[in-house]
């Protein structure tokens, strides 16, 4: 499998895992079938995949402890990237917040650290720039503050925009960020131009959603089929093609229950596309600065 440099001394896999999924309904408690989950994230080693997202609001905190329990003591090339910033009041999309003062980011980090069981982070993201209580730049100082101090190996940006990633660029270096970007939205597309001449990795998340609602889904359809049928694969595994192919700092990270799931999104890796398909499936949707979501 290729491969892509988080900063300039981790080297992963440019197909990387989310284990989001691996949490109860809504994102909220415990994933129901502990051994089921466990074999999955031993899955995703043993294929090769030498990256895996989560995060402390996945959870909240059992996603991590999951990872740990399932790979601890970790293979050395294996890189963890978790995030914090986000609070949780409760199941679902709806009772999320955010808190970025210096003392709550701080035991974010070391908490992460002791549920995952490293001494240092590899990749730490702030998970939202949408705190209200702290200035974004003093988060981003925060976060620096804790890789100066070795409990950080490199930080991340979640969700910000392509404005706020200069800003924090001009604080500390920022080896990795990661938004909404996919077939059919297209929210982080200032961003991940913004990644790419900065060096940095950009991290797509729902990297396999194929059409958004609203949208004109026999034009999609009058695309991407023909294109699946060519290369005999699914939509979804098109979609992690595309992306691969749409930019060499581009890092997906499908997340999936199941180790067939886990085997077709692997296989997408080693699809080919041609210039002209890659081209034709970027002009699906116009790349346009779009307000950024702030909520995964």
């Amino acid at each position: 499998m290729e491969t892509v440099s988080v900063g300039s001394d981790l080297v992963v896999t440019r197909l990387g895992y989310g284990a989001m999924q691996l949490t109860g309904r809504g994102v909220w408690g415990e994933f129901p079938d502990r051994e089921a989950a466990i074999a999955v994230l031993r899955g995703v080693v043993a294929s090769g995949i030498t990256f895996i997202d989560t995060a402390d609001a996945y959870g909240p905190h059992t996603n991590e402890t999951l990872i740990h329990d399932a790979l601890h003591p970790y293979p050395e090339n294996l890189v963890i990237a978790t995030k914090g910033g986000f609070i949780r009041g409760g199941p679902g999309p709806g009772h999320y917040g955010a808190v970025g003062s210096h003392e709550y980011l701080r035991q974010c980090a070391h908490l992460s650290a002791r549920r995952l069981g490293v001494e240092r982070i590899d990749l730490f993201y702030l998970h939202t720039p949408s705190a209200t209580d702290t200035p974004f730049e003093a988060q981003v100082e925060t976060l620096a503050e804790l890789r100066a101090e070795g409990l950080i190996r490199h930080i991340g940006l979640s969700n910000v925009s392509a404005t706020q990633f200069q800003q924090a660029r001009s604080i500390v270096e920022i080896a990795a960020v990661t938004a909404h970007y996919n077939v059919s939205g297209r929210t982080g597309a200032d961003l991940l131009a913004a990644a790419e001449a900065a060096g940095a990795v950009f991290s797509p998340w729902h990297p396999t959603s194929v059409t958004d609602p609203g949208q004109n889904a026999t034009r999609f359809a009058d695309v991407l089929d023909p294109i699946c049928a060519k290369y005999g694969i699914s939509l979804p595994q098109l979609a992690i093609a595309w992306l691969l192919h749409r930019s060499p700092a581009m890092l997906p990270i499908p997340g999936t229950t199941s180790l067939a799931h886990l085997e077709g999104n692997i296989r997408a890796a080693d699809i080919s596309l041609t210039a002209d398909e890659v081209n034709t499936i970027t002009h699906l949707v116009p790349e346009d600065p779009k307000v950024v979501q702030a909520g995964r």
